[in-house]
């Protein structure tokens, strides 16, 4: 007989595990946005944008055309595409502006609850061997106590007398005082994270809504706009812009560092420009713009940028002498002013030139006082207005034709104040500016609290060895400034007492006393 047998194999095979499903993209995008490398790598990017933005003039800066015409084509074809001649305004820098502040915000959220239990729940218990293995530790024995109450007693009174503010709790039939102070400075990152933001958010709004612009002044003129140079491919132009209020100047006046010397910058020691601001909506009122002195009225900053040159005079000094005899007058006049003699002749100033030449013109450099010469309209009472010249008794006595009378008067230019044909201010619109300072004071306060302050915690185990002894486990931490902590944690120990103790101190230090 014979079987036939069959047998059968199953073979099973275990099914693949899924492989773990890795982070989103998106999880991935916040976790680089909300990293710290990340957003030191945009800060130096920031900076490195700030840095192209003081090396290459801007666009509104006085002077940009003639940066502008000492560069090279390639130079103003690169610049130009790149936005280097506006980087403030460039939309990469307020991308760099807006990614970094996403940083700031993304890092704080992600870092602010762990910060925030050191304030919220406070650790008051631990065991003796964590104690001993913080950075600075100590054990004390009391031999000879009359509680733990008196013992508990002395531990936080020491623990005030080092401005500590401590808590006394109990847990398993243990005693533990814990003691800290400058919890808050936890939370300094945040403040300064705060003021960061503050800054980029005043910097955003100058960059968006402000304007900056020169407005050329002389005495008697008004203007009611503002002028910004603006680059267009390879072409400069200007662009005007209304101001809601108009802008007289009264007086122009430069003060020289050498009185005999030319108008320059070099001899200049500070440039005043006395103006009137007329405003249709808060009426009128007289302000006075000088060099490091600028004048601040509706959001606009109004400040001295430059000046022309062309020699003019604020006053001059005339001695009028009458051709029938008599004696001679000494008149002051203002620029652009009048005055009258003892008979009711009136004398206007007209213009002065510092380089004065025949037909009334002036040649050479304007700043150079070389031949300086007043120009007068002169009306005698119920006769018409004759123009006359006033030279220096010098010059006088060279031009014949200068020693003619004019109205009955011969003319000499006695002395003068010098002073350029016009001040140039500089207009500038920064809504942002009073954000920028207050971002800066906070950030200047919350950093000084973050690196001169530290959070400093203490614990105290006291725990009962034997009838009437006591043995008190001290550990301590710090956030920062280990070595004041170190001192610091020694003074308290030696406040505590007992008989004998042991310190240790991060590095392993260790003293013993018996």
């Amino acid at each position: 007989m014979s079987a036939i047998e069959e047998t059968k194999t199953e073979v099973r095979v275990p099914k693949a595990s899924a492989a773990a499903a890795g982070p989103s993209v998106v999880t991935r995008a916040l976790n680089l946005l909300s990293s710290v490398r990340f957003g030191v790598l945009m800060l130096v990017l920031l900076a490195v944008a700030c840095m192209i933005g003081m090396l290459i003039v801007q666009q509104n800066v006085e002077g940009f055309d003639k940066y502008f015409a000492e560069l090279t084509p390639a130079q103003k074809f690169l610049y130009g595409k790149l936005g280097f001649f506006d980087i403030y305004h460039a939309w990469y820098f307020n991308g760099l502006l807006l990614v970094l502040s996403l940083n700031i915000v993304l890092a704080s959220i992600d870092r602010f609850p762990s910060a925030w239990t050191y304030v919220s729940r406070k650790k008051l218990d631990a065991s003796a061997h964590w104690l001993r293995g913080q950075e600075q530790s100590a054990s004390l024995r009391f031999a000879q106590a009359s509680g733990r109450d008196a013992v508990v007693e002395k531990v936080s009174a020491a623990f005030a007398a080092n401005r500590l503010k401590q808590r006394v709790t109990e847990k398993n039939g243990k005693t533990f005082v814990f003691g800290e102070r400058g919890a808050w400075n936890r939370l300094g990152a945040y403040a300064v994270h705060v003021a960061l933001l503050t800054i980029f958010f005043g910097g955003f709004l100058t960059a968006q809504f402000g304007r900056t612009g020169n407005m050329p002044l002389e005495p008697g003129q008004k203007s009611d706009q503002m002028t910004e140079t603006v680059f267009n491919i390879d072409q400069l132009s200007q662009a005007a812009y209304q101001l809601p209020f108009t802008v007289e100047c009264t007086d122009i006046q430069q003060k020289l560092i050498r009185k005999e010397g030319n108008i320059t910058s070099e001899n200049t020691l500070d440039w005043l420009t006395r103006i009137r601001i007329k405003d249709p909506d808060y009426g009128d009122r007289d302000a006075l713009v000088h060099l490091n002195a600028p004048y601040d009225y509706r959001g606009y900053r109004l400040f001295q940028a430059s000046f022309i040159a062309d020699g003019k005079a604020r006053q001059v000094t005339l001695r009028v002498t009458p051709q029938q005899g008599g004696e001679p007058q000494e008149i002051t006049i203002p620029r652009n002013g009048v005055t009258k003699l003892a008979d009711g002749t009136r004398v206007e100033l007209k213009d002065f030139a510092a380089n004065f030449t025949v037909g009334g013109t002036q040649s050479g450099d304007g700043s150079e006082y070389t031949n300086p010469a007043a120009t007068l309209a002169v009306t005698p009472p119920g006769g018409q207005t004759q123009r006359a010249f006033a030279f220096t008794p010098e010059m006088a006595e060279r031009a014949p034709f200068a020693k003619q009378p004019v109205a009955g008067y011969t003319w000499r230019l006695v002395d003068f104040e010098k002073a350029p044909k016009a001040h140039i201010l500089s207009v500038q619109k920064d809504p942002g500016s009073t954000v920028v300072y207050l971002g800066f004071t906070l950030l200047a306060l919350t950093l000084s609290s973050v690196f001169f302050f530290s959070h400093e915690r203490v614990w105290a185990l006291v725990e009962e060895k034997g009838e009437g002894a006591f043995e008190v486990v001290l550990g301590g931490n710090t956030n920062r400034n280990h070595l004041g902590f170190g001192d610091r944690f020694k003074k308290l120990v030696a406040s505590i007492g007992g008989e004998s103790f042991e310190v240790k101190a991060e590095k392993g230090f260790e003293v013993k006393k018996a």
